[in-house]
């Protein structure tokens, strides 16, 4: 089971009125979010985003939620993980130099496959690039679909 959490860290330290430091960007322009479940850390991660790739989280977070409003949220190794209560992790999306990745660990079991391969058993990606357009609708497909399998316990 995941807990939820009720506010985050830099809003608790900014009513101390004590500065909040700025994530740290690490390989790939990937940002430093401190292992934390709830939204408050996913949030924080997606601010942390450099650039373009900040409103892909935004988009990615939105439609996510949207399509499974029940869905639990972590970040866990500088990455956010969505999933469902009691049946594990349905995805994850990490920052590279060039594109975001979103890997969905049943992967091989969506229809249509997402098109990017993994050496993982099961887990497929979709590459997120700048100017790319997502296809929202299949993207929320495969969430639903994912959200639907039994999930990682990670």
């Amino acid at each position: 089971m995941v807990a939820k959490t009720s506010k985050s860290p830099s809003k608790a330290a900014s009513k101390t009125g004590k500065r909040v430091a700025k994530p740290k960007l690490l390989s790939g322009g990937n940002p430093q979010i401190a292992k934390a479940y709830g939204d408050a850390p996913v949030q924080a991660y997606i601010a942390a985003m450099p650039g373009w790739k900040r409103d892909v989280g935004r988009r990615l977070d939105a439609l996510i939620t949207r399509t499974v409003p029940h869905v639990y949220k972590a970040v866990k190794w500088n990455t956010p993980f969505y999933g469902i209560e009691g049946q594990g992790w349905f995805l994850a999306f990490h920052c590279y130099t060039n594109y975001v990745k979103v890997g969905f660990f049943r992967g091989t079991s969506l229809h249509p496959l997402p098109p990017g391969a993994s050496k993982i058993k099961g887990q497929r990606y979709l590459d997120i690039r700048e100017d790319e357009p997502i296809d929202e609708a299949q993207f929320a497909g495969w969430v639903m679909q994912a959200s639907q399998m039994p999930g990682e316990r990670l």
